[in-house]
């Protein structure tokens, strides 16, 4: 089993967690809503697995390319 970090594609502030810890998900399954400049952007799973951990909560403000969750494959 590997662990992949599922990471954001912009900055900006966590709106919404659409996953739980343990949650089994697909490929492309939406994790997260990112707001950024007033629209709110989906940050999807790159596989398919088991979510071990959600590093951020909602109002967190994050960077382009960090890590939002980690799920195990």
């Amino acid at each position: 089993m590997a662990e992949i970090r599922i990471i954001t594609e912009v900055a900006g502030r966590v709106c919404e967690l659409l996953q739980d810890i343990g949650a089994q998900i697909a490929d492309g399954d939406d994790i997260a809503l990112i707001e950024a400049m007033k629209m709110e952007i989906p940050v999807a799973s790159s596989a398919a697995g088991t979510i071990t951990q959600i590093v951020v909560k909602v109002d967190d403000v994050v960077a382009e390319g960090q890590t939002i969750a980690i799920i195990e494959t």
